[in-house]
């Protein structure tokens, strides 16, 4: 029977950024900004052509009837624009753990302080609402500046899982995985975001 969770229209905003559940009716708004090699190097898919694009929102939208994930799309509340998507993924209810991944944004929107409001949101909600333990986070190996992104976020590496996917030719990737903990909360809310909480 699927988690009750997967079934709710999850809503979270700030002063910066909105995060919505992921719908196909978004599909105009993610064409304008998806169709750039360079978002996708780490991901284990591209999305060059309409049809890529169309598998990429038809799995998407399958992965949360199906309960695999929760996917969300982010909008920037300054320009009213759909700037990229993100998701929790690998939801452990017993355990009370998830991923936050499968993150991306169109390349004039990194760097620029979104990615932050966003994951403040994600974590706050997985631990202040879901009341969840631990959060995990994983980036190719070679992929260092999502590894530093998510080192400011206060996660800390945990270790290196060898031939964690396959990138689209076929190739063994190496993953390094990162998570914060229920206790690490509220030191890294008070320290790492306070700015977020003023919005």
């Amino acid at each position: 029977m699927l988690h009750s969770f997967f079934q709710q229209e999850i809503y979270l905003e700030n002063a910066r950024i909105a995060l919505v559940s992921f719908s196909s009716m978004y599909q105009e708004a993610i064409r304008e900004i998806a169709f750039d090699e360079s978002i996708w190097t780490y991901k284990g898919f591209t999305i060059r052509t309409d049809a890529d694009l169309e598998e990429y929102i038809q799995s998407t939208v399958l992965e949360k009837i199906e309960g695999k994930s929760y996917p969300f799309i982010i909008l920037d509340k300054e320009s009213k624009r759909v700037v990229g998507s993100t998701r929790l993924g690998n939801i452990n209810f017993q355990n009370k753990r998830l991923e936050i991944g499968w993150t991306w944004y169109g390349t004039k929107y990194q760097g620029t302080g979104i990615n932050k409001a966003c994951k403040y949101e994600l974590l706050k909600y997985i631990f202040e609402e879901m009341q969840f333990n631990r959060v995990q986070f994983s980036a190719d190996i070679d992929n260092s500046r999502s590894q530093k992104a998510i080192i400011k976020l206060g996660a800390k590496q945990e270790g290196i899982f060898r031939h964690n996917y396959l990138d689209q030719d076929g190739n063994k990737r190496d993953d390094v995985y990162l998570s914060i903990i229920a206790e690490d909360w509220p030191d890294i809310k008070s320290k790492l975001f306070s700015e977020c909480q003023n919005n």
